[in-house]
């Protein structure tokens, strides 16, 4: 797998949320085998994991995943200008700062959705990463919190953060509830507003804008790509992660031959090996992998035997060679 020849612009078109106990080194080479186009991020890691806990842990990654950006956690500038350093010097190519995550733990820890009520600091915390690093720093937020979710709130927050230095801003297109709802039911109970990200764009036509929130289609990306720069899909990739099969060639302009379910897996095989060597066990890879045949036949047999088989003590890259011969190669769809 080579190193895309896109620019972190054009890649920004289509990219895959970063997500906690997801998006790791070992969905994204995955992800990578299916297209070589799309942006990646990585699970938000916080900046006191970097500052003080195991740093090659979270910040390790195969060359194959560029374009790949850096999703932090955090509210102090000096600790954010530390962490974004040491992105930049790993060899990542964005640095994304998380405004947008509504849980218990980031709201205790004074970071995520919460700093969006706290705009002087958020500034701070850019202004200083920017300082220090050459590479692009972006920002994920929501369209506002709580009962601050007016536009006038969400302008201002998007020009004064741009000022300060913020290269792109992906928007999920709902508001944050802080309190009274977890993290899974603000992902799917404050109503989608397509509308208000597409006016900001026309505000800010100088300003890369992502858009975000229950997109599952790349059917539905070249539509919201006729009003914004870019389009992150989140769950619909881990539930199927195929679907990016055709992204190259529809939104990257990449005429590449598509390769199949099959293949793919055939490509994993080597990768698993090496990293069981390094001590990674089968199952935390096979379970990235489940959703490889959604909606077509032998999908269950492939779900099932992963599942039974790859937890076993001496488990190796033959139980997906199994698995895989139970699954046609035709890829015919269940009706």
């Amino acid at each position: 797998m080579t190193r895309s020849k896109c620019t972190l612009r054009q890649a920004h078109r289509l990219s895959v949320a970063p997500m906690l106990y997801r998006t790791n080194r070992d969905f994204r080479y995955f992800l990578r085998l299916i297209s070589k186009h799309c942006l990646l991020y990585t699970e938000m890691v916080t900046t006191g994991s970097l500052i003080h806990g195991n740093r090659d842990r979270f910040m390790n990654h195969d060359i194959s995943e560029y374009l790949l950006a850096l999703q932090l956690g955090g509210s102090s500038p000096e600790d954010l200008a530390k962490c974004a350093r040491y992105g930049q010097d790993a060899g990542y190519n964005e640095i994304n700062l998380n405004v947008g995550c509504p849980s218990d733990r980031a709201l205790s820890g004074g970071f995520g959705a919460c700093l969006m009520v706290r705009l002087d600091l958020i500034v701070e915390c850019i202004s200083a990463m920017r300082a220090e690093i050459d590479i692009p720093v972006t920002v994920k937020t929501r369209l506002g919190i709580d009962s601050m979710d007016s536009y006038e709130f969400i302008t201002e927050f998007i020009g004064r953060v741009s000022e300060a230095g913020s290269d792109a801003f992906i928007l999920h297109a709902r508001k944050a509830w802080l309190q009274g709802l977890s993290p899974k039911e603000n992902r799917d109970i404050p109503p989608l507003n397509y509308q208000r990200v597409y006016q900001i764009k026309r505000n800010f036509p100088h300003l890369h804008i992502d858009i975000n929130g229950g997109i599952h289609a790349l059917s539905e990306v070249q539509l919201h790509l006729n009003q914004v720069d870019g389009v992150m899909i989140g769950r619909a990739i881990c539930h199927s992660p195929y679907l990016l099969a055709e992204a190259d060639n529809l939104l990257f302009a990449d005429d590449h031959s598509i390769p199949t379910r099959h293949q793919i897996i055939e490509q994993m095989l080597p990768y698993v090996e090496q990293r069981m060597t390094e001590g990674c066990s089968l199952k935390s890879i096979t379970s990235h992998l489940l959703g490889m045949f959604q909606g077509q036949i032998g999908a269950r047999r492939w779900r099932r035997y992963l599942s039974e088989k790859s937890h076993l003590e001496r488990a190796g890259p033959e139980v997906l060679q199994k698995a895989l011969a139970l699954v046609p190669e035709s890829g015919t769809t269940v009706k």
